[in-house]
C-alpha cells in the first residue's frame, strides 16, 4: 500500500522534530509545484545536527514506511541537504541558508500544514 505524500511530510517533521531540529515547516505544493506536492524545511544548528536529523528522519521513514529516498544531496560541509521522496522533499538547513534562500518565501502559495498534535500557536 503506498504511503499518502502528506503522511509522509508528517513523518519526516516527526522525525525531524525528535532530534530537535528547529522551526519545522510543512508546505502543502500540491498543484503549485512540479517537482513536489509536499515540502518539509527545517533547521539545524551545527554540522554534526545536520547530519543527525538526515540521517534520523532517513532511518525513521525507512523503518515505518519501508520507503528510501530516490535521491540524496548535499552534505552537511554544504549547510543545506536534501531527502527527495517523490512526493515529499526534505531541506535540512542551517539557519544562514535558510535565512539567505528562503525557501518558504520562496513557495509562499503553498499552503502551511498544521502538523503538531498540540500546536502552541
Amino acid at each position: 500500500m503506498a504511503t499518502e505524500g502528506i503522511e509522509l511530510a508528517i513523518a519526516c517533521a516527526r522525525a525531524a522534530e525528535a532530534i530537535q531540529a528547529e522551526d519545522i515547516c510543512i508546505l502543502d505544493l500540491t498543484g503549485i509545484s512540479s517537482l513536489t506536492d509536499f515540502m518539509v524545511v527545517c533547521s539545524g544548528t551545527s554540522l554534526p545536527h545536520l547530519k543527525a536529523v538526515m540521517r534520523d528522519v532517513d532511518k525513521e521513514v525507512r523503518e515505518k514506511y519501508q520507503v528510501d529516498p530516490v535521491q540524496s544531496e548535499g552534505g552537511a560541509d554544504s549547510r543545506w541537504m536534501v531527502l527527495d521522496y517523490i512526493d515529499v522533499m526534505v531541506h535540512v538547513m542551517h539557519q544562514e541558508m535558510r535565512d539567505l534562500y528562503g525557501l518558504e518565501d520562496l513557495w509562499a502559495e503553498g499552503k502551511r500544514v498544521e502538523w503538531q498534535e498540540d500546536s502552541e500557536e
